[in-house]
């Protein structure tokens, strides 16, 4: 099965808040979906120096539900407050890192999605200056491109989600008209164009808002200080 890194299209309040609470702790951390499509989140903290990836047990993140990831398949080796991803030859089909396949090692930015046989993992590092673009979670995604405008209103919409919050939900549009001073018209308008620039424009109306929170967040285009 093809298990999507952050399934933000798929993902849910309480899944979302997990991701945003990893990202606070600021540490390293992936995060990838198990056979069930259960989301899991495995952190990198400091004094861990080495995780093997695999279908075997053993390893520290198992994929044992892929018959096309190799027992060890690839390991992350810590590079001062970074990480690598390092193949070497260990696996049979490969280790891929957007799209690309790593030949020996490979140095990891925020956002870089890693694919080991048909499972997706991506790699989250808060505070990286080393990404120079905003990427999406998504193999093959096209790079957000919003307005000044447009970033104000989904900020404005991702604001439940501050750090003190508990239960959030998006912003209604009134809310967001009231801080931006905007016609909830316009608001709309702009809703509109987001839902369009990160590609969820035929999801489901009642799921939309969730799935863009999801979205800013994971692709590291909004982050809790801007909150």
């Amino acid at each position: 099965m093809s298990t999507a890194p952050f399934g933000p299209h798929q993902a849910t309040a309480s899944e979302l808040r997990e991701r945003i609470a990893a990202e606070r702790r600021g540490l390293p951390f992936l995060v990838y979906r198990d056979s069930d499509g259960a989301q899991r989140v495995v952190e990198l903290p400091e004094g861990i120096e080495r995780v093997s990836l695999g279908r075997a047990s053993e390893c520290d993140v198992s994929l044992d539900w892929d018959p096309q990831v190799s027992r060890l398949h690839a390991e992350l080796v810590r590079l001062g407050p970074g990480w690598v991803v390092c193949d070497d030859g260990l696996s049979r089909n490969g280790t891929f890192v957007h799209g690309d396949r790593v030949p020996g090692r490979r140095r990891l930015a925020d956002s870089d999605v890693i694919r080991l046989g048909a499972t997706s993992i991506a790699y989250r590092q808060p505070g990286d200056a080393t990404s120079a673009t905003t990427r999406l979670p998504d193999d093959g995604a096209e790079l957000a491109r919003i307005t000044t405008a447009q970033r104000r209103v989904l900020v404005a919409l991702c604001r439940p989600f501050k750090a003190d919050a508990t239960h959030p939900a998006p912003a209604s549009n009134a809310s967001i008209a009231d801080e931006l001073v905007l016609t909830v018209a316009a608001v709309k308008t702009h809703l509109r164009a987001l839902y369009a620039a990160f590609g969820i424009e035929d999801a489901p109306q009642v799921e939309k808002r969730h799935r863009l929170v999801a979205l800013a967040f994971t692709s590291g285009l909004i982050s809790d200080r801007d909150l």
